[in-house]
């Protein structure tokens, strides 16, 4: 049994600051260890449930938050930035199971700690087929075109309740409760290890029974950007439409789950550089 895990850090529990999760920042590589250990736990719960093989994708930031001496399971360690599929980079229909391990709610919701989508100096909200959608619900996208479930999600509560609709039977592995963007009720390090590694050998215990991504095709991606600026830019990308009622949304629709999120991908790179 092959497992994908695109680990984040924001859902980590305790992490309520950027200045938690980013390299450089004094407080880092304290922060960094607590990702590391709830990885760990993903990890060695699905390895209890069965699970034998396992790939991670170091999916946060400049993509080098792992040690991968660290790393349970003999876990493959994918890392680094400039991935073609991004968070996704590595699924195929190879594997059996997807895990998202320390993700966050999108940036419309609420209350969500370290609330973003990609981007927050560009995309204000993203719908998929009229629904929001954070990070999870549009990294499920990839999980679709291979045809692999969806089976886990560690975060807040909010980020749990965003995948649902997408992957209504994923397990959440809730570790804390956000009431702000930048405060969270969070459990004890331990409790949440304890938490993510029960979760996870009841995930992928249900693989059996367990379906692709609930994303009716061909898919629609509605983004609303930050400013008009933006929302211009991103229609130089062929297949990126304007909304003609609001100079700030623009459109993306696909038959091809992958294709569509690629070229997601390819308006977040594009209108980074100028949101900076």
């Amino acid at each position: 049994m092959k497992i994908f895990l695109s680990s984040d850090m924001e859902g980590t529990a305790g992490v309520v600051d950027w200045s938690q999760c980013r390299h450089g920042q004094p407080e880092y590589a304290y922060y960094r260890t607590l990702l590391q250990d709830e990885v760990n736990a993903a990890i060695e719960g699905a390895a209890e449930g069965g699970a034998t093989a396992f790939l991670v994708n170091d999916s946060h930031s400049t993509m080098s938050n792992l040690r991968p001496d660290a790393l349970a399971g003999r876990a493959r360690y994918l890392s680094g930035r400039h991935k073609p599929l991004y968070m996704m980079q590595g699924l195929d229909d190879t594997f059996d199971a997807v895990f998202f391990v320390s993700y966050h709610g999108s940036m419309s919701g609420s209350p969500a700690t370290l609330s973003h989508t990609y981007n927050p100096a560009a995309i204000a909200e993203v719908r998929l087929n009229g629904v929001v959608a954070g990070e999870s619900g549009i990294n499920a996208l990839v999980a679709l075109g291979h045809g692999v479930p969806v089976v886990l999600i560690t975060g807040d509560d909010t980020t749990a309740a965003e995948l649902r609709p997408f992957c209504p039977d994923a397990v959440g592995a809730v570790v804390k409760s956000s009431v702000s963007r930048f405060a969270a009720d969070s459990l004890h390090p331990q409790e949440a290890r304890e938490v993510i590694r029960a979760a996870a050998r009841r995930a992928v215990r249900t693989l059996p029974s367990a379906s692709p991504p609930a994303i009716e095709l061909p898919a629609t991606l509605w983004l609303r950007m930050r400013n008009p600026d933006l929302a211009e830019m991103a229609t130089w990308i062929t297949g990126v439409e304007p909304d003609p009622a609001d100079p700030l949304v623009v459109t993306l629709t696909d038959h091809d789950p992958v294709r569509l999120y690629r070229t997601f991908v390819t308006v977040v790179l594009l209108t980074r550089g100028i949101a900076e």
